[in-house]
């Protein structure tokens, strides 16, 4: 019986090989022959789980010629997988991924670091920070008084809280977008808003339009729930959306979705302009695309001077053509797993009476706890704290990056959480790789992309600061060196780091 569990096709495993960047060779160094680099590029995909563990891989042939190698060289690459482990084989049922005894499985998103990890790793992989208290503490025992009248009931509000709903309908009018209540759907974080969207309006094969680079966990949610991706490249910089490729993207391929983050990029940081918001909104509604718009980053605006336009869906006020999702794990806390949609009314039906199949609801006490903060002027100190902690992060950050790696490239957000990267024409996956080995967990570039883009880039959250920061950026340069040289293996443990 065959030990794999999916597949990968010679054509697509092609291009994510050769988007890869070649290993720099250091000095008095030579290239790795032919066999040797295509083996290593396998094992990094597995690596950052761009290829699932047990998928099966092309035959050798196919992928001779999708490479252009020789089938010795492709012969070569697989032998020396199995011998590293990272490849099984049987005859009759082919070869199929795996990964060493003793290594954990490799994560397809940016899940958190296990707590028992922290004490030797810096966790630059996940864009979240610790909870603005004492709001957190205040919040909860605001919801626990609140909770009687609702303990004496099923439980089950599958659209949300109508107090709930109402306090983010309240707040979208006073952000000059009048709303009314049933506009809203209290979901379980934008994850669980997203998810709904997909299932709702893009089946298995649908196409959906991404930002190029998006945000990790969403493309990975796409994919698994089966949707073709279709990429549009961003404006250079902080400079938003590129609208001439938008339009284009919209007529040819008429997506039936598309999403975007248009206030502070996860994770370029780009803040699209009020005159983008328009035109992105008129070419979906003439297309027939549903824009779903993702606004978590949408208050962590971090430089005063900064000027916020209005939200997209200001330019579709009915919510036919822009479907909004919002959150409190950005602005909050991301263990508050509190989000929501606004859209049209039929449209929130939809979404509701689809939502009985899937998780009932969003839990009680989480939303009471929100809407306590929200009615109470709780919301906006907390949401102070974080901006206030985000920008000092992000100051320390860019300045140990400035030290410590003057030849990586980047521009400084004006809000969000997150820096992109380009890593001085070092391999992104392999400083993701050898990272981890020196006490720091960054995500590749290439987890932000469709097939195998944005190799020589990394994302770097600025989620630590003060020490932890300039320590981050030192085990990054570290790993660097070590990129450059080509030593990737034998690396130093990384000493505990106590923040």
């Amino acid at each position: 019986m065959a030990q794999w569990t999916s597949a990968v096709g010679a054509p697509a495993l092609a291009r994510q090989l050769q988007a890869q960047q070649p290993r720099p060779a250091g000095p008095g160094t030579r290239r790795p022959p032919a066999y040797r680099a295509l083996a290593d590029g396998i094992r990094l995909l597995v690596l950052e789980g761009r290829v699932p563990v047990a998928a099966r891989l092309p035959a050798e042939r196919e992928l001779a010629l999708a490479l252009a190698v020789s089938r010795t060289t492709v012969a070569a690459a697989y032998e020396a997988l199995r011998n590293e482990g990272f490849l099984e084989s049987r005859r009759g049922a082919g070869s199929w991924t795996a990964v060493p005894a003793g290594n954990p499985l490799p994560a397809r998103g940016l899940e958190p670091l296990p707590p028992e990890s922290l004490g030797s790793m810096i966790d630059l992989g996940c864009a979240a920070l610790p909870a603005p208290e004492p709001w957190l503490t205040r919040s909860i025992q605001g919801a626990l008084e609140e909770l009687p009248p609702y303990a004496h009931t099923h439980g089950d509000y599958p659209a949300g809280l109508p107090a709930l709903r109402r306090t983010l309908a309240d707040r979208y009018t006073e952000r000059g977008i009048p709303t009314m209540p049933e506009q809203i759907m209290v979901t379980t974080g934008a994850m669980g808003a997203i998810d709904a969207i997909c299932h709702l309006f893009a089946g298995r094969g649908e196409r959906i339009a991404v930002e190029s680079p998006s945000y990790a966990n969403i493309l990975q949610l796409m994919r698994e729930a089966g949707a073709r991706l279709v990429p549009v490249a961003m404006a250079e910089g902080l400079k938003g959306w590129d609208l001439p490729r938008w339009r284009q993207v919209l007529r040819d391929a008429a997506p039936r979705l598309a999403y975007v983050v248009a206030d502070f990029h996860n994770p370029t940081g780009a803040l699209a302009d009020e005159d983008q918001r328009r035109q992105l909104v008129d070419a979906a509604r003439s297309a027939g695309t549903v824009l779903v718009v993702d606004e978590t980053m949408a208050e962590l605006r971090l430089d005063d001077e900064t000027a916020m336009p209005r939200p997209v869906c200001a330019f579709d006020p009915a919510g036919s053509t822009v479907l909004t999702v919002g959150s409190a794990s950005k602005a909050f806390w991301a263990g508050m797993r509190i989000g929501w949609v606004r859209a049209a009314p039929d449209v929130i039906r939809s979404l509701v009476a689809a939502r009985a199949y899937a998780d009932l609801g969003t839990p009680v006490l989480e939303q009471l706890g929100v809407n306590w903060l929200m009615g109470t002027g709780g919301w906006n100190e907390a949401v102070a704290l974080r901006r206030e902690q985000a920008r000092r992060n992000r100051d320390e950050m860019v300045t140990a990056l400035h030290r410590e790696l003057p030849d990586w490239e980047f521009e400084v957000p004006h809000g969000g959480l997150t820096l992109w990267v380009r890593a001085g024409g070092l391999s992104g996956s392999r400083l993701a790789e050898v990272g981890e080995r020196v006490g720091v967990r960054v995500p590749s570039g290439p987890r932000f992309g469709v097939d195998g883009a944005f190799e020589g880039y990394v994302r770097l959250p600025f989620t630590v600061g003060g020490p932890v920061a300039e320590e981050a950026a030192a085990r990054l340069a570290a790993a660097a060196r070590l990129v450059r040289t080509g030593v990737t293996t034998g690396t130093e443990a990384p000493r505990t780091f106590v923040a």
